[in-house]
């Protein structure tokens, strides 16, 4: 990657900027109290986040629609957890939790900062999976939305990252090519193996501390990209 030709950054949202899991459990917290369902947080979210990332991969891969995903990431816990929750509770629960979830607005750490220092240099950009109605106010609520040009949500695009499509239609976008465009994100299958794929640069952020991977660039820290762009 060649500093001086990188016109375009692309980021990731969730997991990338915005700290998904923590802004999750605090959601989770509120509303299960609301909901009466007597379960310990710690106990629920151990269960819950693998569940999640499951179904978020078949989501990703169109194997199931956005109403299947937010049923049965709920439906499935409480049956591993083994607590009875109603039908109605769970839609219920799931749609409270899309409602509040954009309220809580916790950045991982040095997000503010490194978006502060890269945008008098580069435009920037966000490329997500997430849904389209709660992204917008994640990004407004944690006080970023001013950072990017263009939002690039899979919903309004019709395909979901690693697929090449929502990578080109960002692009097209951002009028940027793949050599002078930089793709930012947590998952290496969505975001740093799909927008490899189709020629981008890519910085992987290893925020979920796996294991070490060969596909280019690798931080553990937002303020490293500062030693790249």
């Amino acid at each position: 990657m060649t500093k001086e030709m990188i016109t375009d950054l692309f980021f990731d949202l969730d997991h990338t900027l915005w700290d998904f899991e923590r802004n999750s459990a605090l959601t989770f917290e509120e509303i299960l109290e609301i909901h009466n369902v007597r379960v310990d947080l710690a106990d629920f979210l151990e269960v819950y986040v693998p569940i999640n990332l499951h179904y978020w991969k078949l989501y990703r891969d169109e194997q199931i629609t956005k109403e299947v995903l937010r049923y049965e990431r709920l439906n499935k816990t409480f049956e591993e957890l083994k607590i009875t929750v109603s039908n109605s509770t769970i839609i219920q629960l799931s749609e409270d939790y899309i409602r509040v979830l954009p309220r809580y607005n916790h950045l991982f750490n040095n997000a503010n900062e490194i978006l502060s220092y890269l945008q008098p240099k580069y435009k920037l950009h966000i490329i997500t999976n997430g849904f389209e109605e709660v992204q917008n106010d994640k990004l407004k609520n944690s006080g970023i939305a001013h950072y990017f040009d263009h939002i690039i949500n899979s919903e309004s695009v019709g395909v979901k990252k690693p697929n090449p499509l929502i990578f080109e239609h960002a692009m097209d976008k951002a009028s940027s090519t793949p050599l002078q465009s930089v793709m930012i994100g947590d998952n290496l299958e969505a975001d740093i193996l799909g927008a490899r794929n189709v020629g981008m640069h890519t910085i992987h952020f290893n925020v979920h501390d796996g294991t070490p991977n060969e596909f280019g660039i690798t931080i553990n820290d937002l303020l490293e990209i500062k030693q790249y762009l």
